[in-house]
């Protein structure tokens, strides 16, 4: 099975990391924190917020490579309070409101910038 970068407009970073990886019928989504396209900038809203920010960029850049959020299979939400559980919960639900896909919700310390939430994603190319 051989990997493919997968460059489209808005995917270039300082960081050394491929924002989506195609390895044979899956799509590797890197984490997506909650940053407004429009000025690049981190959403400083409250956890509903920055979630609904979060889950339109994975929506956004599934579209971008051809796919949808009904293909994602999996997803890792980070985030800096458990006490947001149901808060991000309340937001989930509504991009996956039936068949949700598999997920795991893990607690982080922080990140190097101000915000709460990342999420990461394997979806159907």
């Amino acid at each position: 099975m051989e990997k493919e970068v997968i460059h489209f407009d808005g995917s270039s970073s300082n960081r050394p990391l491929s924002k989506v990886v195609k390895a044979g019928d899956f799509l590797f989504l890197s984490g997506q924190p909650p940053i407004d396209p429009e000025t690049g900038k981190f959403c400083d809203g409250n956890i509903e917020e920055q979630t609904r920010v979060t889950l339109d960029l994975i929506k956004n850049t599934l579209q971008a490579v051809g796919s949808s959020l009904d293909k994602v299979v999996k997803t890792t939400v980070f985030c800096t309070n458990a006490a947001h559980y149901h808060r991000v919960n309340a937001v989930y639900a509504t991009y996956f409101p039936t068949d949700p896909p598999a997920r795991t919700f893990v607690t982080v310390g922080s990140w190097p910038e101000s915000f709460d939430i990342e999420i990461e994603c394997v979806a159907i190319a």
